[in-house]
C-alpha cells in the first residue's frame, strides 16, 4: 500500500537541504552533468497578461525581448491544481488525473481536497530529471503544492510551513495571506541557486493572494510584481548559466455573482447528490472557495435533462456540459469529474453559500472559467528551445525538458 506524504514528512525534505549546506557536503564546484543546463521553472500563480502589462518589470521585459514570449492558454477548469500538475508533468488532466482543487469520491460519497500524491498519475518533471541524473528542488508558497507534486524532488520546501533550518537561514516566513511570502520564497530559490549547484532543476510556485486581493492597476499589485521582478533578476545573477521558464496557471477577474447550485436545484424541486466549486481549496480568504467552474453529481441519471435545463436558465451560466462532453473538450479524466460540468461567464462563480445566490457589488476576484485561460509564457536563455509554434498551452512550458 502506498502511504500518502504527511505534512511532517514533507517538511523533512526541506530540512535535508539546510543540513547538507551547513555540513559543507556540497562544494560550489560540483555541477550537474556538463551536457545539461540548469533549468528554473516558475509557475507564477494568477499571473494574467494584464498584470504583466500594468507593472514595470524590466527583467521580464528582457526575457520577452531576448527570449521567447507567447500568449498561451491554460487548462480547464482554470484552477491551480489542474494547471500546476499539467505544467509539472507536461501532460493533460486526462493523463495525470488532477481535475480540480477538490474532487468527489463517488464510492465513499465524500468530497476532499485534491492534493494527495496518490491522485497524481503521471511522472513529474523531477522524476524525469532524475532519470537523467539531475537533482531537483520543488519550492512553493502553498503547502498543498508540495504534498502532491513532490515525487522525485531532492529538496521540497513550502514557505507556508518552512522547516526550522530554513527559518534560521532566511528568517521567519510571512503568513500565507500576504504578498511578502512570495518574496521569501524567491529568496529561498536564490539561496539554492547560489549554494546548491548540484540542483539542476528548480520549480518555483508562488501564491496568487495579491491577484485575488488587488486588480493589476492597484499600487499594492504593482509593488508585489515589481519586487518579484527584482528577485527574478537576482536569480539570474545567482545562476548566469541557467535557463528560465515562466508561465501561469490562470488569470483573474472580478466576479459579481455566485450561485450555490445545490440550493438552486433544491428550490426548483430537484435534489442533487453533490455540487461544488472546482476551485475549492484550503485558502478560503482568496475567494471563499468559489470559482467559475463547478462539478454536479446527480442522484439519478433521469435528472440530467431537468438539471441541465434549470442551470442553463441561470444568468451567467455559460455552459452546462455532460461528463462525456467535458472530458472530451477539456481533456479531463472522466472518472474524476461530475455528471455535469458547469462553466460561468466572466462575471459568475459557483460555490457553497448561505443563500442560492449572492451578488458582489465590488467584485470578488477569482478564476476557474474559460475567461481566465489567457496567460503569458516566457522562455529565456534556454539551450535547444523548441520553436514558438510548439508552445500553445502552459503545459508545453517544460514538456521538452528531460524528455529524451
Amino acid at each position: 500500500m502506498t502511504h500518502l506524504p504527511t505534512r511532517r514528512s514533507v517538511l523533512k525534505y526541506g530540512a535535508a537541504f539546510a543540513a547538507s549546506a551547513a555540513l559543507g557536503c556540497v562544494s560550489r564546484g560540483q555541477r550537474t552533468p556538463s551536457s545539461l543546463q540548469r533549468n528554473v521553472v516558475i509557475m507564477f500563480d494568477g499571473f494574467g497578461p494584464e498584470y504583466l502589462a500594468e507593472s514595470k518589470m524590466p527583467v521580464l521585459g528582457q526575457w520577452k525581448r531576448d527570449g521567447l514570449y507567447k500568449s498561451v492558454k491554460g487548462l480547464m477548469p482554470s484552477v491551480t491544481n489542474v494547471n500546476n500538475a499539467s505544467i509539472c508533468c507536461g501532460v493533460w488532466p486526462e493523463v495525470h488525473g488532477i481535475t480540480g482543487n477538490s474532487y468527489f469520491d463517488e464510492n465513499r460519497g465524500v468530497e476532499d481536497y485534491m492534493e494527495s500524491a496518490e491522485l497524481l498519475l503521471a511522472p513529474t518533471l523531477f522524476e524525469r530529471a532524475a532519470k537523467h541524473g539531475v537533482k531537483s528542488a520543488l519550492l512553493s508558497s502553498k503547502a498543498k503544492t508540495v504534498t502532491f507534486l513532490l515525487r522525485g524532488a531532492e529538496i521540497v520546501l513550502t514557505a507556508e510551513e518552512p522547516t526550522p533550518e530554513w527559518v534560521r537561514r532566511l528568517g521567519p516566513a510571512p503568513m500565507i495571506y500576504s504578498r511578502e511570502i512570495n518574496y521569501w520564497l524567491l529568496r529561498a530559490a536564490i539561496d539554492i541557486l547560489r549554494n546548491r549547484p548540484d540542483i539542476g532543476c528548480l520549480y518555483v510556485h508562488t501564491t496568487d493572494y495579491a491577484m485575488h486581493m488587488w486588480p493589476p492597476e492597484a499600487p499594492e499589485s504593482k509593488e508585489h510584481l515589481e519586487r518579484l521582478d527584482e528577485l527574478f533578476g537576482q536569480a539570474m545573477n545567482a545562476a548566469p548559466d541557467a535557463a528560465f521558464f515562466l508561465t501561469a496557471d490562470h488569470g483573474m477577474n472580478a466576479k459579481t455573482r455566485c450561485y450555490d447550485l445545490e440550493k438552486v436545484c433544491a428550490r426548483r424541486g430537484v435534489s442533487l447528490r453533490k455540487a461544488f466549486s472546482a476551485g475549492r481549496d484550503r485558502y478560503v480568504k482568496h475567494n471563499r472557495g468559489c470559482s467559475g467552474a463547478a462539478y454536479v453529481y446527480l442522484k439519478s441519471p433521469q435528472d440530467a435533462a431537468r438539471v441541465r435545463a434549470i442551470l442553463s436558465q441561470l444568468k451567467g451560466c455559460e455552459r452546462v456540459l455532460t461528463r462525456e462532453a467535458a472530458a472530451h473538450e477539456y481533456r479531463l479524466m472522466a472518472s474524476r469529474i461530475g455528471d455535469l460540468v458547469v462553466c460561468g461567464d466572466k462575471d459568475t462563480l459557483f460555490g457553497e453559500m448561505d443563500t442560492e445566490q449572492e451578488n458582489f457589488s465590488s467584485g470578488l476576484r477569482s478564476h476557474g472559467s474559460e475567461h481566465e485561460q489567457d496567460i503569458p509564457l516566457l522562455v529565456y536563455h534556454a539551450n535547444n528551445t523548441p520553436s514558438g509554434d510548439y508552445f500553445q498551452h502552459n503545459l508545453d512550458l517544460a514538456r521538452s525538458l528531460y524528455s529524451a
